[in-house]
């Protein structure tokens, strides 16, 4: 950033805030520190999360998740130095509870439920082709997005309230329902050149606008801690203040990177590949390479494709019943020979269920030789997806005409060093790994702004993160890869 840049984020006294952090696979509530000089992050509570499967399909726990985040701002808020300025949540996309009279009716569905992801589609574009939709929403195509999760949804018509996750969750801390608009953005019902729901769409399609909630900007207070919330967690007249609460919203604001030439990898259970920009790229081109716009911070737009991520090494140790992936990766990294290349993107990875068996399937109907053991095959996913994510690269600097110079990978997958070099290697780019917590981290950072602890914009903020966290650069090598 340099001394002018420092000189706008100092004269204010550090606050302490919480970030409640929900991961498709795991959630955590972070206890933040943030000032001009100051960006430290402990972990008050950790805990496990997936998807749920009963008589109707694949569901998430919401409840035991606002159970552990109360756990976890509870823990906050006595380890904090100083009494707690304000909370915000964030999450994955998509998904939505259904309210009446601020009732949740029935726990959401999982975005990878397959009989929904099946129906909705077709049933949205015979009344919005594809096309129209694209140039509306500017959204790839993702047959789970909420517009079609919506469309298969007839469970509950009595349905007064849609609340995305994140939101759903602030609701039940304050009260207050809205929608963040990071994450009102990935449903499909937001008309991108306005920034307002798609009233057409939204009549078209035949639901009511007064399900969805009023729109708020991150920095925004939702409202205060529920006075039994307040109390039960030790932090009374606490304000929840919206973030971006996609979480790949604060994960771009957490990648400390700067300049038009710095691409990035938000590498957890998906890897979302992209750049960000201030201008819509509203082509057909676009819209094949399935490349979608996505609200940020401060109104930037995150112009990424979603690729398959770490999912995979998870479900395969998952199938094999093994958590020892730093030994398997340690393995996988003395692999010499040819390891099989597979497309990663092929819908038969998407549920949960036994991986190694789907690459060999995959490998055998693609006249491919499958990995010979667990070490080749781990090899074998790990530079699947570095092609995929460099193809990805490659799609978006051509897209928007931009010239890629350097790759920030962010989230838990910057931790695996195998997959980064992988990646440095494809693209013949530098990797740089980190922040682990970018999500956090972006998320305490929209906090500490709000709450007048720092100040300046996007550039600032991340200089700040590039400043005070730890990276690891991965340069590409001049030699054949398996």
């Amino acid at each position: 950033m340099g001394e002018v840049g420092a000189q706008r984020l100092r004269g204010h006294s550090p606050v302490s805030v919480a970030a409640i952090d929900l991961g498709a696979s795991s959630g955590r509530v972070m206890l933040g520190e943030v000032g001009a000089d100051r960006l430290r992050l402990t972990a008050a509570a950790r805990f496990a999360n997936g998807p749920v499967r009963r008589d109707d399909g694949l569901h998430w726990d919401v409840s035991a998740l606002h159970r552990h985040a109360l756990d976890g701002l509870r823990s906050a808020a006595a380890a904090a130095p100083s009494a707690l300025a304000s909370v915000g949540i964030d999450s994955w996309a998509v998904d939505y509870g259904l309210l009446r009279d601020g009732r949740l009716l029935d726990e959401p569905f999982h975005y990878r439920d397959e009989e929904r992801g099946a129906v909705g589609p077709g049933l949205v574009h015979a009344v919005v082709p594809p096309e129209e939709l694209y140039a509306r929403n500017g959204l790839q195509f993702l047959p789970f997005n909420t517009v079609y999760q919506l469309a298969a949804d007839h469970a509950h018509p009595g349905a007064d309230r849609l609340l995305l996750v994140p939101d759903l969750l602030a609701h039940w801390l304050t009260g207050v329902g809205v929608a963040e608009r990071t994450n009102a953005s990935t449903t499909g019902l937001l008309d991108l050149r306005t920034g307002a729901w798609d009233d057409d769409v939204l009549s078209r399609l035949g639901i009511s606008r007064s399900l969805l909630a009023d729109l708020v900007e991150p920095g925004t207070t939702i409202g205060t801690l529920l006075p039994e919330v307040g109390e039960a967690v030790g932090a009374p007249g606490l304000p929840v203040v919206a973030v971006g609460s996609h979480d790949t919203a604060s994960a771009v604001v957490g990648v400390p990177m700067a300049g038009d030439e710095a691409a990035y990898v938000s590498l957890g259970t998906w890897g979302l590949v992209g750049l960000e920009l201030t201008e819509p790229i509203l082509t057909e081109e676009a819209r094949a390479a399935n490349f979608t716009h996505e609200g940020g911070v401060d109104g930037t737009i995150r112009f990424l494709t979603n690729v398959m991520g770490t999912w995979l090494l998870s479900e395969t140790l998952r199938t094999w019943g093994r958590d020892d992936l730093g030994a398997l990766l340690a393995a996988a990294a003395d692999v010499t020979g040819e390891v099989p290349l597979f497309d990663v993107q092929d819908p038969r990875f998407v549920p949960p269920g036994d991986m190694p068996a789907r690459i060999a399937a995959w490998c055998a109907e693609h006249d491919v030789a499958p990995p010979v053991d667990a070490a080749s095959l781990v090899r074998s996913v790990v530079e699947s997806l570095a092609v995929a994510y460099a193809d990805a690269l490659a799609t978006a600097a051509s897209l928007t005409g931009r010239t890629v110079r350097q790759v920030h990978v962010v989230g838990g997958g910057s931790q695996n060093a195998l997959l980064c070099q992988a990646l440095a290697d494809r693209t013949g780019l530098p990797v740089v790994a980190g922040p682990v917590e970018a999500t956090a981290l972006g998320n305490v950072l929209v906090q500490g702004r709000a709450a007048g602890a720092i100040s300046g914009g996007l550039d600032d903020l991340r200089a700040l993160v590039a400043r005070t966290q730890d990276l690891r650069r991965h340069e590409p090598r001049e030699v054949s890869v398996p």
